[in-house]
């Protein structure tokens, strides 16, 4: 029988019966709601990340001046450097929520890791948080030069959910241009539980579109938030795109409970029949966030960063 982690599923519970109290009593999900529901989260059960050199700037060459947070563990060795796009629906998040889970990757890839502050829907609607990452991807070596910050001109782009969606779109974006080290490339990407589908056709977000922290409901709710000038969300998806052997290898996670899951299984095939090298880590007992819930499930999220950083390493 399929069920959660029973530590999960003993906070589900708590959960879901003061979420259904909301409901009856009239509660409306607001853009500072959202905001304040992902902070509370990931403070509550994330503590705080290992000790590093850390300086923030700002990424210029784009619309907007991107700031960036920018985290050098000690271990440090020479590679690609980390973008990271943190989650939250397009709509919540920040470099400060998601800062020890920066340090923890960080420090787990041995890798410089610069966390991206990118803009926010509602205020800032699609394709305003794509274009900040793209800006970035584009402008960081001169930003990292300034800083004096040792770099190769390699990223990997990684992101946990609606993140993930952003690097899958940049990714897409930038297939066809040309792999030079001189002008920088993307080297790989790590999608955690990603949102990569805006038409939500996949058969997961009904089967675990209720229950699992992260409901079609709320989803469909960022969605109306993110897109405001009628556009066609299958044509914004990573997963109706085209697929050339320009995408960069890719490491796809997916969680079982996670109404995300069965898109990043989409991808991942889709991928592979391009001939793109991907490989896949799969958790059977958990749900969408579970990043954001570590200390409830500490033995998962252990063997998630170790994972990515054996992957990094290997970039």
């Amino acid at each position: 029988m399929r069920q959660p982690d029973p530590k999960l599923a003993e906070w589900l519970e708590g959960v879901n019966a003061q979420l259904a109290q909301l409901k009856a009593a009239g509660f409306e999900a607001t853009p500072i709601s959202a905001r304040e529901s992902l902070a509370n989260l990931t403070r509550t059960f994330v503590e705080p990340g290992p000790e590093m050199p850390v300086c923030e700037t700002l990424v210029h060459g784009g619309e907007y001046a991107v700031p960036v947070r920018i985290y050098r563990p000690a271990n440090t060795e020479p590679g690609a450097a980390i973008i990271y796009c943190h989650g939250g629906g397009h709509m919540a998040g920040s470099v400060s929520i998601y800062d020890p889970i920066c340090r923890r990757l960080a420090d787990a890839c041995g890798r410089t890791l610069v966390s991206v502050e990118y803009r926010l829907a509602p205020e800032n609607p699609y394709p305003a948080g794509l274009n900040d990452l793209l800006a970035v991807v584009k402008g960081l070596g001169a930003a990292l030069d300034g800083n004096n910050i040792r770099h190769d001109n390699r990223w990997i782009l990684m992101g946990d959910s609606g993140g993930g969606a952003l690097c899958a779109s940049a990714s897409r974006l930038l297939q066809h241009r040309p792999r030079d080290v001189s002008a920088g490339f993307i080297a790989a990407q790590v999608l955690i539980y990603p949102s990569l589908d805006y038409t939500m056709l996949q058969p997961s977000i009904e089967e675990n579109g209720s229950g699992y922290l992260l409901e079609r409901e709320k989803i469909l709710w960022y969605f109306d938030h993110y897109f405001q000038r009628s556009e066609n969300p299958r044509l914004a998806s990573p997963l109706h795109g085209e697929f050339t052997g320009g995408l960069p290898s890719s490491l796809v996670v997916s969680a079982e409970f996670c109404p995300l899951r069965d898109e990043a299984f989409a991808y991942t095939e889709k991928l592979e029949q391009a001939g793109v090298a991907v490989e896949s880590l799969h958790f059977d007992n958990m749900i969408h966030a579970f990043m954001n819930l570590e200390n409830l499930v500490p033995g998962a999220c252990e063997k998630l960063y170790r994972h990515i950083g054996e992957y990094v390493r290997g970039i």
